[in-house]
């Protein structure tokens, strides 16, 4: 029994770390390129984040026995790419440091929780799912360009799920490995063990460091990635002391922030991976696997060289596939709770919706777009009601 749920935990923060590492690291690498920096800072940027990941992941988890996963911000990557133009790499870490401090004044103040506590249940779920569901689409996208690798990987996952349901990403993850190596679709590996070093580069606040890089970094990072981190840990029954989370990664990123960290936030794709009945039946002890996503985020920033060269070897359509078959639970979970009160079924049927959509107005991603537009929604339905 206890060797399984060693196992579970492990595979679980394997899987975690695995799919958030491979499906933004070129963000990452092409965010470095555009501020001026060249590979080699790239990978002193990726050693930093993984150590204070990983660090963040193993205190928060251990401190309060809840599967906190920290993670980076891929859409502030992305973000940060479209907004390099004209920034200096020391702008760009300023912009950095200031976002951090907002999220950090947002976490003693408590204000971010204040505001978690009147937003419904149901819609922040239905916000998730909205998150979520294309991962879970993309799956079946995937058979467009590798029918076989998606097919047999679906398959193993319905026969595992059925028979051997512990066990069932380790399942998935060999077929894939297995078929995509039989196929061709895994290029040779060329890739050298390198230690890599920290690079301190100097912040310089300007008024363009602050608007261009600081304020849309905070509002992306709170609305896309803390927002359905603290929806994932609703959704899964732990209630996280939200403000004191906050505060925390909020200072581990103001000291990260010269060195690379450019965003350490909740995890929510990722970190639902952590948190199913796969990894253990008791709820109190899933908290392993995202201990275990620290201990590997911090093996994947000591071998950031290496690991660069080696995952661009595995094809797209294999960790796509992989991140949305780990999600089929949580995708089913988070529909089935925001449609669990008729109150509320129009607004959290808008809220995912809009979430799922590729709308994006005034810099606000579709994620923020569709809780506003749920809360509307309730908003008009109960005025009219009365």
């Amino acid at each position: 029994m206890l060797v399984n749920r060693v196992l579970n935990a492990t595979l679980a923060g394997f899987v975690a770390v695995l799919i958030g590492f491979t499906s933004s690291i070129a963000l990452i690498y092409q965010m470095v390129i555009n501020f001026g920096g060249d590979s080699g800072l790239a990978a002193s940027w990726l050693l930093v984040l993984g150590l204070s990941l990983g660090v963040s992941s193993i205190t928060l988890s251990l401190l309060y026995r809840i599967p906190i996963l920290v993670a980076w911000s891929t859409p502030g990557a992305a973000l940060l790419i479209g907004n390099a133009q004209g920034l200096s790499l020391n702008e760009a870490v300023a912009g950095f440091i200031f976002s951090a401090t907002l999220i950090f004044f947002c976490g003693i103040t408590g204000w971010f929780e204040k505001l978690m506590n009147k937003i419904p249940f149901q819609l922040a779920t239905a916000m998730l799912a909205g998150v979520l569901v294309n991962f879970g689409i993309d799956v079946f996208d995937q058979m467009n360009t590798q029918p076989l690798l998606i097919i047999v990987m679906f398959v193993v996952y319905l026969v595992s799920k059925r028979f051997l349901p512990k066990y069932t990403m380790l399942f998935v993850l060999t077929a894939g490995v297995i078929v995509a190596q039989k196929t061709g679709l895994i290029l040779p590996n060329e890739a050298e063990f390198t230690f890599v070093g920290f690079e301190y580069v100097v912040p310089h606040f300007t008024m363009q460091s602050v608007l261009g890089v600081g304020i849309p970094l905070f509002i992306v990072t709170i609305a896309a990635q803390n927002l359905p981190g603290i929806a994932v840990l609703k959704a899964h029954g732990y209630q996280a002391p939200i403000s004191k989370v906050l505060s925390f990664t909020g200072l581990a990123n103001i000291v990260a922030a010269p060195f690379g960290g450019y965003s350490l936030n909740l995890a929510a794709i990722t970190a639902a991976l952590c948190m199913t009945e796969d990894v253990d039946k008791d709820p109190g002890k899933r908290y392993w696997a995202a201990i275990a996503g620290g201990v590997f985020y911090i093996l994947m920033g000591i071998f950031a060289g290496y690991l660069i060269g080696v995952f661009s070897t595995f094809p797209a359509a294999l960790i796509f596939s992989l991140a949305g078959i780990a999600l089929f639970s949580t995708i089913t979970n988070s529909i089935k709770q925001s449609l669990s009160d008729d109150n509320y079924l129009e607004a959290s049927m808008i809220t995912f919706l809009v979430t799922a959509s590729e709308l994006s107005m005034l810099g606000i991603s579709s994620v923020l777009w569709g809780l506003i537009a749920g809360i509307f929604t309730l908003f008009i339905m109960n005025v009219f009601r009365r």
